[in-house]
């Protein structure tokens, strides 16, 4: 094994005031070029790059030695830090006014030449990135991520110790308390036949915490969820947990908002104006067709009920009599759209699982549709002004149940921003979405299933409903949203064991159901649980978003494939049937 000087320098710290100074730089070749006898290399590491200069006329040995380094050889240079010839100066290097005239040079590792470039603009397939990711993870862009994630982590854990909160950890072997996603499970050698889950959340937990006198409670923490992943979905992610005692919503939207701003402030140097703007659910529906609306653009969705009930249109009119809803948004400048185009947008919107699209344009000639015969051209006007429609717009309207009508005009609204670059993406729009409904029925499982989790709280006002009319109850549940996409969210807990029990029985868990998942929470409510609330980040998230990454598997240094694979070490992998056996199982 060679031996070598220490550094004294990073490969991105050398500047011109270090000009006669001797250095020694550590890292791996990141290219080699031989000009006329002169050879030069960058030198990489996780700070940056320096260019060493290989001389024969100032050590033979040394320069004949370089001639056999290659990518990625893991080399210690030493040498004289000199200015840069005129001219040659690398402005896009930090480093770029200095070279290192090499005199000493130990190759510390040979490597083979790597499956795919150490360079931020490959297109190589993700697969083989994600085999291979001990390499992918010496790429600058994906090397910054992680740095950024670990600054965010300061932040956070300054932000909260200055505002009085704990850090607890919570267990990662649990019982097992399926909430939607399915858990994933572990079995116990010592308890045969019985299982631990991994948490989905420390929910349970960390109400217990409240419970037990904690009364500011954070923990970054590891979650996990067996269910079909996506781009921005891991079956392990990371929250930054958070529960409060004695509080409502606006404290603890509070301390969420300043967290918020101190991460802007520190990461992005952006001031965040608070408070955030808030919006109930109904209203973000009922104007965006999203409960994580991107605000960053207008094209807001208006409601035309009041004009077309009783129109000569049967497919609105009729919609409107059973109690749907008529909708629609103004594409500003679309009115050019082609016949192919509308066709295909038909069909598109179709897909979304609606009827069909109705659609008006404002041409030259004036306003112009397929429906003019039913709608007449007085009502049209009139619905072009309802809408703020001008000349060479375009009107799109859909027509179904609330839900169905809002949600597709919100994906349609999205679709028209991005095709028309209508979306500024300088912009960080931030906002609360508040009040969502307590339950959602589900058509699957033919019953009403909790919108956020069991343990939300209704608002108080709303607390008759329960027995009448539950799917009209409003929860105290918030969410924080970043252009168009969910931060994190919580609410405020059910903190009385006897409205946890009603709550429960809404949802279909009967009451020794409850008593077996959920028996610990309920008997620890018994003995004076204090008001309390909470939220929880997905911190994944807000690295993705902070880096301008596309994937989640961008900001996380091992992470999963969409089918859960850890494609590097191949997990999930085989076991020997001993381990099996001692665990009482049996692979059938």
């Amino acid at each position: 094994m060679a031996s070598f000087n220490k550094r004294t320098h990073t490969c991105g710290e050398l500047r011109p005031a270090a000009i006669g100074v001797n250095a020694t730089l550590t890292g791996w070749v990141d290219s080699r070029r031989d000009l006329g006898g002169v050879i030069f290399i960058d030198l990489r590491d996780r700070y940056g790059k320096t260019q060493v200069v290989f001389n024969p006329q100032t050590n033979a040995e040394v320069h004949a030695l370089a001639g056999s380094l290659r990518s990625e050889y893991v080399v210690s240079v030493s040498g004289l830090v000199e200015k840069r010839p005129a001219g040659t100066a690398n402005p896009e290097l930090a480093t770029g006014e200095i070279d290192v005239m090499a005199t000493e040079l130990v190759v510390l590792n040979k490597a083979e030449t790597p499956p795919f470039p150490i360079d931020d603009s490959i297109e190589t397939n993700e697969d083989l990135r994600l085999k291979y990711r001990y390499l992918d993870l010496r790429r600058p862009v994906l090397q910054n991520n992680i740095v950024l994630r670990h600054k965010l982590y300061q932040v956070i854990h300054r932000y909260f110790d200055q505002n009085n909160f704990i850090e607890v950890e919570t267990p990662v072997l649990m019982k097992s308390t399926p909430e939607g996603a399915r858990d994933y499970l572990v079995p116990s050698r010592v308890h045969h036949g019985k299982f631990y889950a991994l948490p989905q959340s420390p929910q349970t937990y960390k109400q217990i915490l409240m419970v037990a006198g904690f009364d500011r409670y954070v923990q970054i923490t590891k979650c996990f969820r067996d269910e079909d992943l996506r781009a921005d979905r891991q079956p392990e992610f990371t929250q930054i947990d958070v529960e409060m005692s004695f509080v409502d919503e606006e404290d603890v939207q509070q301390i969420a908002e300043g967290l918020v701003a101190q991460i802007f402030r520190e990461l992005k140097g952006i001031e965040i104006q608070l408070p955030l703007r808030r919006l109930t659910y109904k209203n973000a529906m009922e104007h965006y067709g999203s409960d994580k609306p991107d605000t960053r653009f207008d094209m807001k969705i208006v409601t035309l009920n009041e004009l077309v009930q009783g129109s000569g249109f049967k497919v609105f009119a009729d919609n409107v009599a059973k109690g749907g809803v008529v909708a629609g948004i103004v594409v500003p400048g679309a009115a050019s759209f082609t016949r192919n185009q509308m066709d295909n947008l038909v069909d598109y919107t179709k897909s979304l699982g609606v009827g069909g699209l109705a659609y008006m344009k404002w041409t030259e000639k004036g306003l112009e549709s397929a429906i003019e015969k039913f709608l007449g051209k007085e009502l049209m006007e009139k619905i072009a002004a309802a809408m703020g429609a001008k000349k060479g717009d375009l009107m799109l309207f859909v027509s179904d149940r609330w839900t169905k009508t809002y949600a597709t005009l919100g994906t349609l609204r999205l679709d028209m921003a991005r095709r028309l670059t209508l979306i500024d993406e300088s912009k960080w729009d931030l906002l609360w979405v508040t009040e969502f409904p307590m339950f959602e029925f589900s058509e699957e499982e033919q019953r009403y299933v909790a919108m956020h989790h069991p343990f939300t709280s209704p608002l108080l006002e709303d607390v008759e409903l329960l027995d009448s009319a539950p799917e009209k109850a409003r929860s105290r549940a918030y969410d924080m949203v970043l252009n168009g996409n969910e931060l994190g969210g919580g609410s405020i807990r059910i903190h009385d064991s006897s409205l946890q029990s009603r709550i429960f029985g809404l949802l279909g868990i009967e009451k020794v159901e409850a008593e077996e998942r959920f028996g610990f929470l309920l008997n620890a409510f018994k003995y004076g649980a204090p008001p309390h609330g909470g939220l929880a980040f997905g911190l994944d998230r807000i690295v993705m978003l902070l880096t301008g990454s596309k994937s989640l598997r961008d900001v996380i240094a091992f992470p999963k494939t969409a089918s859960a694979m850890s494609l590097m070490d191949e997990a999930p992998s085989e076991v020997e049937d001993k381990q099996l056996r001692e665990l009482h199982i049996r692979v059938v």
